[in-house]
């Protein structure tokens, strides 16, 4: 069974996805603010939710880091800057497609 994860670079705002640690896919993705950055660390993938409404766009996957998680958005332009209060933007298209292959228990790393 492959293992999937995610890692997540802040320093060039690109998310990769990785199969048995081989990267398959890699995405442009939107970042915390100076005053509310992104968290790094190891997390884990614990919900999954469609259509989340409001700002989060097409779909909502949580981390184990409560009030954190990798979302779509309602400002596409928003990919690829400093933007939200902490958590992870893709482009709705994006995040779809991510949260097709992955589950709950994912292991995610977001690094410097």
């Amino acid at each position: 069974m492959p293992s999937l994860r995610i890692i997540v670079d802040l320093s060039d705002r690109k998310l990769h996805l990785l199969e048995n640690d081989i990267v398959i896919r890699t995405y442009p993705v939107g970042i915390g603010k100076m005053l509310t950055t992104t968290p790094t660390g190891e997390y884990k993938i614990v919900n999954k939710e469609p259509n989340p409404g409001g700002p989060y766009g097409a779909y909502w996957l949580g981390l184990s880091r409560k009030h954190y998680g990798i979302h779509g958005t309602n400002d596409p332009s928003s990919i690829g800057g400093q933007v939200s209060k902490g958590c992870i933007r893709m482009y709705n298209r994006d995040v779809l497609e991510l949260a097709r292959q992955v589950s709950v228990g994912t292991p995610v790393t977001i690094r410097t």
